[in-house]
């Protein structure tokens, strides 16, 4: 009995232990599938944090096999977890170096090896799936179980490429800032200096250390401290300023010159919170500009100048113009009356005298501008000069009724010059004192030794210079004062031949006043000759046979008729048989069939100009001793070059004075009769 009551019990323990065993197991499948569920939770947590992130994720396992990638991961890499998952990390996460393309170690499978965090590696560049690059900023670490052991790692990187971008776009643009030439500087909006390039440097001398801190007022004069208040004003409008030139100064204290663009600085949020600043010097530009504003200001005054002299010139040659016309008028008028026609043959010859000067002056003005004087020089006695002008300017002097004291030194004193053009600078200072003296007034010609030169003043007691004329007096356009000028006459470019001449022959010249009224004195320096040797006398060559009572036969070859017909009557009345031609054709048939002695030959003629015309007379047998002499109104050196390479014996340059075309017939003819 008993054992049946032990039986039972035991049945019930073992039922009850069953029981319980069932509840435990089923309490525990069921904490099972809670932590299995909040571990998918968890999981599912993870994976849409790791998913949702900005950065890319990769994990592996304790092999450094690939677990998992999130989307960003499959984006940068190519990657998507099912073709990645149980691959070798590099396989997926493959990276070389930027700068060596190397292979650049993982950093997963270095924080797996080395159990730690590794940092994030530089120059660094993910080569995706399909080759495309990029450059990243990666990071890893291990993750350790509850033992410490590793059993995996996890990736974090980023493409950088925009950043990257910004660097590199930042590191030009610092680039560009440093090797501007312009200043480029940086302040805040209390004027502080932020900022000082190499520019800024160079510009104002400051060094970076001397400058950032400092206000920006060490570069404003006090004179304009005001307009730093005004530029900030308008900075915080968030105004930019544009080429606003103004000045600033140097370390040195050098004023400056300079162009300002001044543009805002704003910090992330829009604030402005200083000011950029480009400072271009712009000294140059405004001294270029300066010189071109006088050099346009000097040619208005030029032309301006030009202009009244033509007036002045038109008004000059009008002068003589209406005597001659008068004279001839008289002429006309009484061909009986002896004595007035010899008074219209005396003015007329004065008159064409006067325009000859003119046009010789305006001639000789533009000679010497273009460089195209030559000097004859020689030893000359200075006395032989000043001799020659006072004589050429002694009909002017009695007839303004002018006294002319002469002082020159007692002992001789020799200078290195042509003749005929000193005795012209002394002849046309003698002739502006002789206009500008008041009827009877003084004039007085000195010269004495000074050191190695000779120091020659012209001086009289006449109107005066205002001193504002000094300046300019020796211009070719210069007038001193018009009124004056017309009733004085003259072209006013005597002084402008005497400032060319007098520099030709290493001498200066200038012009000295007290003012209106108190005279005026032109001082005149020469260098001396020191060599006192004299040398031998030459006896003038005396004169041939009186040409006038000789018979010659003369072509006259001129395409102005009443040129070549009043040219023929008065060779006709010297006794000469004279034919005239007028033009270059007519000139060669007439001269093979007149077989004249003397050809007086135009060079500006139709059909033939006078060169060609020389050349085929001098083709001809019979033309070959005929003495042609070029008479026209070319007178510059390359003319009398071009006539004798023609074949031209002379070069006479209209209008000629009888007594010089007789004095080359006369040596014409003594030169056949030798």
């Amino acid at each position: 009995m008993a054992s049946d009551d032990d039986e039972k019990e035991e049945k019930e323990e073992t039922a009850q232990l069953r029981s319980v065993a069932l509840q435990n197991a089923g309490a525990i499948l069921l904490a099972r599938q809670k932590a299995e569920r909040e571990l998918a939770l968890e999981r599912e947590r993870l994976r849409i944090t790791l998913a949702s992130i900005g950065d890319a994720v990769i994990s592996t396992d304790a092999e450094g096999r690939v677990t998992y990638l999130n989307r960003v991961a499959e984006e940068l890499t190519g990657w998507s977890l099912e073709d990645a998952a149980g691959r070798p990390l590099p396989d997926v996460f493959h990276i070389v170096n930027e700068i060596t393309r190397q292979l650049s170690e993982n950093p997963a499978l270095r924080a797996l090896r080395e159990g730690v965090v590794v940092g994030l590696a530089s120059h660094t560049v993910l080569v995706a799936r399909d080759g495309t690059e990029r450059p990243i900023d990666d990071s890893a670490a291990p993750m350790i179980d509850e033992a410490g052991a590793p059993v995996g790692s996890v990736l974090v990187f980023r493409d950088v490429t925009q950043r990257s971008r910004d660097e590199e776009m930042r590191s030009r643009l610092a680039a560009i800032v440093e090797s501007s030439q312009d200043a480029i500087i940086s302040k805040t909006l209390d004027g502080v200096i932020r900022t000082w390039n190499a520019g800024a440097r160079r510009l104002f001398g400051y060094e970076v250390d001397e400058a950032v801190g400092q206000s920006i007022t060490i570069l404003i004069p006090k004179d304009r401290l005001d307009e730093e208040r005004q530029i900030l004003a308008r900075l915080v409008k968030g105004e930019r300023i544009e080429h606003y030139e103004t000045v600033r100064v140097a370390k040195d204290g050098t004023r400056l010159d300079i162009s300002l663009t001044i543009s805002p600085i704003r910090d992330s949020e829009g604030r402005i919170v200083g000011a950029s600043k480009v400072a271009r010097d712009v000294t140059e530009r405004r001294e270029a500009e300066e010189a071109l504003r006088v050099a346009m200001e000097a040619l208005k005054e030029a032309d301006r100048r030009k202009d009244e002299f033509l007036a002045v010139l038109a008004h000059e040659l009008r002068n003589p113009l209406a005597p001659l016309r008068n004279g001839l008028q008289v002429m006309r008028l009484a061909p009986g009356d002896s004595a007035a026609v010899a008074k219209s043959r005396d003015i007329m010859d004065r008159q064409l005298s006067h325009l000859v000067r003119l046009v010789d002056d305006l001639l000789d003005v533009s000679r010497i501008s273009c460089n195209k004087v030559e000097l004859r020089r020689s030893r000359v006695l200075l006395a032989d000069a000043v001799s020659s002008a006072v004589e050429a300017a002694r009909p002017a002097l009695d007839a303004a009724g002018h006294e002319l004291t002469i002082a020159l030194p007692p002992e001789p004193v020799h200078v290195d010059a042509d003749l005929t053009r000193l005795a012209q600078v002394l002849g046309n200072l003698l002739n502006n004192s002789i206009k500008y003296t008041g009827r009877g007034g003084h004039i007085w010609l000195t010269a004495a030794r000074e050191n190695d030169q000779v120091l020659i003043e012209v001086r009289d007691d006449g109107i005066g210079i205002p001193a504002f004329a000094l300046p300019n007096l020796f211009e070719i356009f210069s007038q001193v004062d018009r009124s004056i000028e017309r009733s004085a006459g003259g072209l006013g470019i005597g002084l402008a031949l005497v400032k060319g001449l007098v520099e030709m022959h290493g001498g200066t010249v200038e012009a000295r006043s007290p003012g209106p009224g108190k005279g005026s004195t032109f001082v005149l320096r020469l260098p001396i000759l020191r060599d006192q040797v004299e040398p031998s006398p030459m006896t003038p060559a005396e004169g041939g046979s009186d040409s006038t009572g000789l018979k010659r036969r003369i072509l006259v070859a001129d395409d102005n008729q009443d040129s070549a017909t009043s040219m023929a009557m008065m060779l006709q009345l010297l006794g000469k048989e004279v034919r005239t031609a007028h033009d270059g054709l007519a000139a060669v048939e007439l001269a093979g069939q007149f077989r004249p002695q003397v050809i007086l030959m135009d060079i500006g003629m139709p059909k033939l100009n006078g060169y060609e015309a020389t050349r085929r007379i001098r083709e001809q047998p019979w033309g070959r001793d005929m003495a042609i002499v070029a008479l026209t109104g070319w007178g510059q050196d390359p003319d009398r070059a071009r006539s004798k390479e023609a074949g031209c014996d002379h070069h006479l340059v209209k209008p000629v004075d009888l007594p010089d075309l007789e004095k080359l017939l006369a040596e014409l003819q003594d030169g056949e009769a030798g």
